[in-house]
């Protein structure tokens, strides 16, 4: 018997190796049993990919197919309405020039118009021979007349894709009250609307003053040139300082054009 501190003899592994040759010869003879005759399987039994019928996709490469462009074939035509409301103090003038207010928007727009005197609004609708963009063509053109402006002037919102409105308060840009809002509104409108015209003219737009809110109509740039002026008299400089500035913008806008 030998000493329990004697060192442990290694422990070999007896299994012979033949048995794992074998079953590795096995395991080839497997593969080539199942590799055998893969070549031989008819051209009938392979599935071919499955087709919807009326697919026009093109494959340009192996891993990239190339769809054709979308197209929208359902032809369904959707009517939409809008409803304008109209101010009490703009209802009267709107049924003065109602003859100069839908003739545009019918035959231009060929959209379907009716003043509801019930709800104190215009209604709006298109139909199948009217463009796209028609329905907020005619939308703008009333918003503008209910804001105040000419029916001449808002026409060109229907005659002329650049041109856009823009509303703010003179509370926007500094807080007045009492007599200074007053003072700020006289400063913009002028001796019998002399500085009002003075920058539509130099600015090529249209302001309407409601009582403290300013509606500037135009092209985007004149807009921004407009509403500088405006914002400067609103702050208090003198009208005399603006006279010069849109001198010299205006003399700019010649040059450009």
């Amino acid at each position: 018997m030998p000493a329990p501190t004697a060192p442990l003899k290694p422990v070999v592994d007896e299994t012979p190796t033949a048995d794992i040759v074998i079953t590795d010869l096995v395991d080839n003879e497997d593969d080539a049993f199942a590799l055998e005759g893969i070549n031989d399987i008819p051209d009938s039994a392979v599935l071919a990919p499955i087709t919807t019928h009326g697919e026009d996709m093109e494959i340009v490469d192996e891993d990239r197919p190339r769809f054709p462009q979308a197209q929208n074939d359902d032809g369904a035509f959707r009517i939409q309405s809008r409803k304008v409301p109209v101010p009490p103090h703009r209802f009267t003038p709107l049924k003065t020039n109602w003859p100069q207010i839908y003739p545009p928007l019918v035959e231009h727009l060929k959209l379907a118009v009716r003043m509801n005197i019930k709800h104190k609004a215009v209604e709006l609708r298109n139909s199948k021979t009217s463009a796209p963009g028609a329905l907020q063509k005619g939308e703008d053109f009333i918003r503008a007349f209910c804001l105040g402006f000419d029916v001449g002037d808002a026409i060109a919102l229907l005659r002329l894709d650049d041109l856009y409105l823009e509303t703010f308060e003179i509370k926007d840009v500094k807080t007045l009250t009492g007599d200074h809002l007053a003072r700020a509104i006289g400063r913009i409108a002028g001796n019998q609307g002399k500085t009002k015209f003075a920058i539509e003219n130099a600015s090529k737009v249209r302001i309407v003053l409601a009582d403290s809110k300013v509606h500037i109509l135009g092209a985007y740039k004149n807009i921004q040139i407009a509403r500088s002026s405006v914002v400067s008299l609103i702050l208090g400089k003198p009208p005399g300082k603006v006279y010069n500035n849109l001198r010299t913008v205006s003399a700019r806008m010649k040059e450009r054009f």
